[in-house]
């Protein structure tokens, strides 16, 4: 009974998704509204004082949905990291919102802490952590970096948690560079350190970080009174998926005594691809890695994770004594001792569940997909006369050409549905369109379509 109960889920699930999916592909990609459309049309139905039938409003729900919104699981979407998602990683979410486990506690849901235990500990032995890493999932990139920073402040400065920062002897300073996420501003808000602690740091040509202007850095802020702790390489930058000299970084890291935190929140997923994991040979040294299973390993939001090979540092960081949580089963961590959070939904399942069904092979085979379509479309683009301005092994094209006013070329791109892309600027030239694979299922034939349609409009 209880399995015809998970085939009858299975059906619905999967029915509904493959016409959904089949319906997005075949339509627009890109949204034309403005708020106040918006907020007018939900002003003038939903005022919340008479209930309204469950279907009518999914019904309309679903169609606001699909009328404004960017469809970035759509094969011609080339936008930020937004992915395709797998049949099973929307079955989990299904089955977590039903059974609606609490992962504060071991005792409260143990098999779905087990679940995710078993889960992560797979992914950070393809990154070569330890055994006893302690990894836990986030709701996204951003709690990920937020607990590297608390948990090296808390390594690094001892009495940081119980007096805070003004009694320290030296102010604290990270290093990254301007390619890397800009959510490390806000990081460095919210932890008190400021955000004049953040030292960018200068690139090379290739736009990955120098490492001798790192030194430099290290070595004035020390010789001003400063307190180096931090370094933050990325392992696929937002704009142009860019990997940091990670080996150089680690070997500098472990010299200077600072701690080595790894941005992989996109690219962390290549480290099971045979073809693009020696890109991020230098990774394993790192002390701490964030990486977002809803990125590049096809899950739907929010589903981030943190690693670190110093677990008694995330336990002094994320400590917490109470009376009215489960008592402790002494053979397994509370995730709310260990963690930025507190209550937590079931996080880690989708990426299990898709884990489980495609298998290692599976994901190898969807992310060297996306990894070739890369190289379909840099040629694509050549051959049609644009120019290529990154260089980066993962599916990620800055190009431009002679001429070409982005603002203008993408506004026709996204009127005719062509397809949706972004514009970034590197450096001090001019800005340039950004095309990123996100999906599984775009093919040759969609990218070939959408660089003949592009190179008519430009």
């Amino acid at each position: 009974m209880k399995k015809m109960y998970s085939n009858m889920v299975l059906d619905e699930v999967r029915n509904a998704a493959a016409k959904l999916q089949c319906d997005i592909a075949s339509g627009p990609v890109a949204a034309a509204v403005t708020p106040q459309e918006i907020r007018s049309y939900l002003t003038s139905r939903y005022d919340f004082t008479k209930p309204a039938p469950l279907e009518d409003v999914v019904a309309d729900v679903e169609q606001m949905l699909r009328t404004w919104q960017v469809q970035v699981t759509h094969p011609r979407y080339f936008g930020l990291f937004n992915p395709s998602v797998t049949l099973a990683s929307i079955v989990a979410d299904t089955l977590v919102a039903m059974y609606n486990p609490q992962l504060a506690t071991w005792r409260t849901s143990p098999a779905a802490n087990e679940i995710e235990r078993h889960t992560l500990s797979w992914l950070a032995g393809k990154f070569g952590l330890p055994a006893n890493t302690a990894a836990n999932f986030t709701n996204g990139g951003a709690e990920s970096n937020l607990s590297a920073v608390i948990v090296a402040l808390t390594r690094a400065f001892p009495d940081y948690g119980e007096v805070g920062l003004r009694q320290l002897a030296a102010s604290p300073t990270i290093y990254l560079t301007d390619e890397a996420h800009h959510g490390f501003e806000k990081i460095a808000h919210m932890t008190g350190i400021g955000r004049r602690a953040l030292r960018r740091v200068a690139t090379k040509p290739d736009l990955k970080m120098d490492v001798a202007d790192l030194a430099r850095r290290v070595a004035e802020d020390r010789k001003d009174g400063f307190a180096p702790f931090m370094v933050v390489g990325t392992v696929g930058t937002t704009a142009t998926g860019v990997i940091d000299p990670l080996p150089d970084l680690a070997r500098f890291c472990r010299s200077e005594d600072l701690w080595f935190h790894v941005d992989a929140a996109w690219g962390g997923a290549a480290v099971v691809s045979p073809r693009l994991r020696g890109h991020l040979a230098g990774i394993g040294s790192a002390d701490s890695i964030t990486c977002d299973a809803h990125k590049w390993f096809s899950v739907p939001m929010g589903a981030g994770m943190f690693f670190c090979r110093h677990p008694d540092a995330v336990g002094a960081a994320f400590r917490a004594d109470n009376s009215f949580m489960p008592g402790k089963t002494g053979l397994a961590l509370d995730p709310y001792s260990t963690s930025v959070q507190w209550s937590r939904r079931f996080i880690g399942l989708k990426l299990f569940l898709a884990l489980a069904q495609h298998g290692e092979s599976g994901y190898i085979e969807m992310i060297e997909h996306q990894a070739q379509m890369g190289d379909v479309l840099r040629e694509s683009l050549r051959r049609a006369g644009w120019r290529i301005v990154n260089t980066t092994p993962l599916p990620l094209v800055c190009f431009t050409r002679d001429g070409l006013v982005t603002t203008r070329f993408l506004a026709a791109l996204y009127e005719r549905q062509i397809a949706w892309m972004s514009e970034v600027q590197l450096g001090d030239s001019a800005p340039v369109v950004r095309a990123c694979i996100t999906s599984f299922r775009t093919s040759s034939s969609d990218i070939e379509w959408v660089v003949r349609n592009m190179s008519q409009i430009a």
